[in-house]
């Protein structure tokens, strides 16, 4: 295994020189141009709106899934998630498949005789960013209402308060708690947004600081004006993250007994309609578009050109090799985080950066030297597996501050050291997070339609790139087949890291 200091200082040199590069041909920000500060006002804007909107449709989703149990009611929240792992591209796709000009939607309209609505533009993007990130959203409230001590919620029922007085002192509480840092979540996620604003945002008045990267990279060979707007979107994320880092509240309820929560918190006929109405039409906004993407594609699996599934295949190695680096380097931070002060720091550095603004920055690195072109999927690779990385790390840090409070006494008794506690203990131990993480890992690569975007000069295709150019050649038959290949294999590679690790695990 890596050392842990040889993992900082990797991570650290992979984000801080391409950073650096940026900073240094950016030159300050003279280079940007009314269009480049019309694209940090739509960012901005997006951003918030996205966020908010996820936010306020995650509380009664997830209020219905939390006081509600049903058949199902296990893998409905499970299914929460695919959203979330979805390639980008693939995601688009499901929702021009439903609210496209020849979508469902719109067909019901105009079996109505009401006017048709598009897709394209601000409000394309955001919805786009709302059926990614509503999951995330849900999944975060939800947890918070689980973590509401039982025994606050049998005091209530005992004291006679309805769902309007529960809402009031136990649930409000809660959700000034959680709020905020869901909120920033996708706020933070939305503000490197690259493929949906560049598929649905229809122009100029919908370009994110991520497409505008791309535009002035790509189109216009202005590599002063790329830095120069890297530069802005790193400023955005640090500020934001540090906002995030100070807003989050705890809720003061205080500790409890960990027993379950009583079911019957809103029993009347008109409530569990409410609530049934909300999960159904949660089910068909989130669940239809991949529906509708894996029935049109399906049919479509056979024309599909040999480059497609020469970019699968590209696809499916640069996700393995991101996956195994990614781990590579979270293992040996995570396990040193709770000692050493400075390995969660060094994990979470990617979190200033995002793929397009690495990707300028290893461009700017490398184009004295080599033809950039040519390190289109090593760099892909790279800035995939750092981009991964604090996630990995996230998901990792409770395990090991569990292991490490559970066994290092026992270990240190039996002179467990070396490598013989990494493979008695520390990895059989940590063999369900480590899968699930390196799971997430290699979804997040093979739905990546950032570093490529850059550096391919087309004979180096990934599939979310194949994907893109066979809509913007209108091969859209060929396109959903695409996206569905795509989906299956980011969903079966997910699932195999996953199973893996939940294999390997002893217990």
């Amino acid at each position: 295994m890596i050392p842990a200091a040889s993992a900082a200082v990797l991570v650290a040199a992979l984000v801080l020189a391409p950073l650096g590069a940026v900073m240094i041909r950016a030159g300050g920000l003279s280079a940007l141009t009314a269009a480049d500060l019309e694209a940090l006002r739509f960012t901005l804007w997006q951003a918030s709106l996205s966020a908010l909107f996820s936010c306020l449709l995650a509380i009664p989703l997830a209020r219905a899934l939390h006081r509600r149990r049903f058949p199902g009611r296990s893998l409905f929240i499970a299914a929460l998630g695919a959203p979330f792992l979805l390639p980008t591209l693939v995601a688009v796709m499901g929702l021009l498949a439903i609210f496209g000009r020849r979508g469902l939607f719109n067909g019901a309209l105009q079996a109505l005789d009401l006017p048709g609505v598009s897709i394209y533009g601000p409000w394309g993007v955001v919805l786009g960013h709302l059926f990614l990130n509503l999951p995330l959203a849900t999944r975060m409230v939800l947890q918070g209402w689980q973590a509401i001590p039982a025994e606050r919620v049998r005091l209530a029922l005992s004291l006679g308060l309805g769902p309007a007085e529960i809402a009031r002192h136990l649930e409000a509480r809660m959700l000034r708690a959680v709020l905020p840092g869901a909120f920033l979540a996708v706020f933070l996620v939305c503000l490197s947004s690259f493929a949906v604003a560049l598929t649905l945002g229809g122009g100029p008045r919908a370009s994110t600081i991520e497409v505008a990267i791309y535009q002035a990279f790509r189109f216009d060979a202005d590599l002063g004006r790329a830095a120069a707007l890297s530069l802005v979107q790193v400023a955005l994320a640090l500020v934001a993250l540090a906002i995030a880092s100070r807003l989050t509240l705890p809720a003061g309820f205080g500790a409890g007994l960990d027993r379950a929560q009583p079911l019957q918190l809103a029993p009347g006929l008109p409530h569990r309609l409410i609530d049934a109405l909300i999960l159904t039409a949660a089910a068909g906004f989130l669940l239809s578009p991949l529906a509708a993407i894996a029935l049109r594609g399906l049919p479509a699996l056979g024309s599909l050109p040999g480059q497609v599934w020469q970019a699968a295949f590209t696809s499916v190695w640069l996700a393995i090799g991101a996956a195994a680096l990614t781990m590579a380097l979270a293992l040996p931070l995570a396990l040193a985080a709770p000692r050493r002060i400075w390995a969660e720091p060094a994990a979470m550095l990617p979190m200033a950066a995002s793929s397009l603004v690495l990707g300028t920055g290893l461009f700017l690195i490398a184009q004295p030297f080599v033809a950039p072109t040519a390190l289109a999927l090593p760099v892909t690779l790279l800035t995939n597996a750092a981009l991964s990385l604090p996630f990995a790390v996230r998901l990792l840090l409770p395990e090991v501050r569990a292991l490490q409070a559970d066994y290092d006494r026992l270990a240190e008794s039996l002179n467990l050291r070396g490598l013989a506690r990494l493979r008695f203990l520390t990895l059989p131990r940590l063999a369900r997070p480590t899968g699930f993480a390196a799971g997430i890992a290699a979804a997040f690569s093979m739905g990546d339609l950032g570093a490529i975007a850059l550096f391919s000069d087309g004979r180096s295709q990934t599939l979310p790139l194949a994907v893109y150019q066979l809509m913007g050649s209108y091969r859209m038959d060929q396109a959903a087949g695409a996206a569905c290949l795509l989906m299956g294999l980011t969903f079966v590679l997910y699932a195999a890291c996953d199973r893996i690790g939940a294999h390997a695990d002893p217990r």
